[in-house]
């Protein structure tokens, strides 16, 4: 579950004693920009020890400089020449390549946004999360492909796991409500993403601009598809279940279109505790930033303008993606890690318009069913061992890419 290495009150002293160091996994990205807008309004609270981007060295560089960060770290190593010329001279130290990333990861900071998209982040993420600090986790892959072996080194070095993902945060503030011995099960809420209302014929024709046309959040292209076939919520659920220990079935999923209520918590006495909110990002990553305070996040939420509040039962067969992340958790073992993996492969060929949309599902499926006969469903012993096997899934899923492509059109 959700861990703290010190007392509540020591942490809440810890906060008010001094300003609060933060590094930037994914500075450029959607999360990355919705934390440095709360960063910047509490300049006298925070200062930046790091940010690091995947490509985007110039954009990379002027929030380094913006920022006043001490460190920056492209990923891509092609870009390090244009990041360290656009440095030079501040004072600002740069770095290319995994190991930099890394190395950010590394550096002092109290508190870490991990918001690398994509296996892509594990590495860093267990960095922070290995030399004990605060980590906010916005990055999904770390508890999809590596769940157990991430959780439990985080516990070993004392680390501090928040979650960002608005349903968590949601359930990470419902569970306060009571014991957990008394908590009956969680349920996340999900939006429906463009499709919710189309019927399947339609869905099938659905191309990479409509599905990008999220109704209510500001997110990723990756996780935007994500939303849109509803895989987003499958692997929301199989976080949930590292994030707070909770067997599956306790788990449930409620479509709510408007996206006010996150998250909900039932208890032992019939008590279902929500969080509330506007479906805007800065409020998670607030609740996190300033944890166990609370600062400014966003614009207030107005029920007073709502007309009303529905929550349905998602539909599986319309959108089969929910269907294999729940098989894929109950499977266990490495059968998440492969969903994962395939489902990246498939949306960015979707993105690429070598793949239709109803065909991200099959390509997982398929990817499924060859790691299952191949016996390389087996639970990784830790993050190398996740990673091999995160490998061998994208390998497989991108041979099966044209051949799923080819029957369908």
């Amino acid at each position: 579950m959700v861990m703290s290495a010190v007392p509540l009150h020591r942490a809440a002293a810890a906060a008010d004693a001094h300003e609060r160091s933060v590094t930037l996994l994914g500075a450029t990205g959607s999360i990355g920009g919705s934390t440095i807008d709360l960063v910047k309004r509490g300049r006298d609270r925070f200062r930046v020890e790091a940010v690091t981007a995947g490509r985007n060295a110039e954009a990379l560089a002027l929030l380094a400089r913006e920022l006043g960060a001490r460190f920056a770290a492209i990923a891509d190593p092609t870009g390090f020449p244009a990041l360290k010329q656009a440095l030079a001279g501040t004072g600002i130290e740069a770095g290319g390549g995994e190991a930099a990333v890394v190395e950010a990861a590394q550096r002092p900071a109290d508190w870490v946004i991990a918001a690398i998209t994509g296996a892509a982040g594990l590495k860093p993420t267990l960095a922070a999360a290995e030399r004990g600090a605060i980590v906010a986790l916005a990055n999904k892959e770390c508890l999809v492909c590596a769940g157990t072996p991430f959780m439990r080194r985080a516990a070993a070095a004392g680390a501090t796991v928040l979650p960002v993902d608005s349903e968590h945060n949601a359930i990470f503030q419902a569970l306060g409500a009571g014991p957990r011995e008394d908590v009956r099960r969680i349920i996340l809420t999900a939006s429906g993403g463009p499709f919710r209302e189309w019927p399947l014929a339609a869905i099938r024709k659905a191309t990479p601009e409509q599905a990008l046309q999220h109704p209510n959040w500001s997110m990723g292209a990756k996780v935007t598809i994500d939303s849109a076939t509803m895989m987003n919520k499958g692997l929301e659920i199989i976080e949930a279940h590292h994030l707070f220990d909770l067997a599956p079935d306790r788990i449930d999923v409620l479509v709510h279109p408007q996206s006010i209520v996150h998250g909900m918590v039932e208890f032992s006495d019939g008590s279902v505790v929500a969080q509330l909110g506007p479906p805007d990002m800065r409020v998670p990553i607030a609740h996190c930033l300033a944890w166990p305070r609370r600062i400014e996040g966003a614009n207030r939420l107005r029920l007073d303008q709502m007309a009303n509040l529905t929550f349905a039962e998602p539909d599986l067969v319309r959108f089969p993606p929910l269907r294999l992340a729940l098989e894929a958790l109950r499977a266990g073992a490495g059968a998440p890690t492969v969903l994962n993996a395939a489902n990246e492969v498939a949306v960015a060929a979707f993105l690429d318009r070598r793949l239709g949309f109803c065909d991200i599902a099959a390509v997982v499926e398929a990817t499924l069913e060859s790691s299952a006969a191949g016996g390389l469903l087996h639970e990784p012993a830790d993050m190398e061992e996740a990673l091999a096997i995160d490998r061998d899934a994208r390998g497989r899923a991108c041979d099966l890419v044209p051949q799923i492509a080819a029957k369908t059109n």
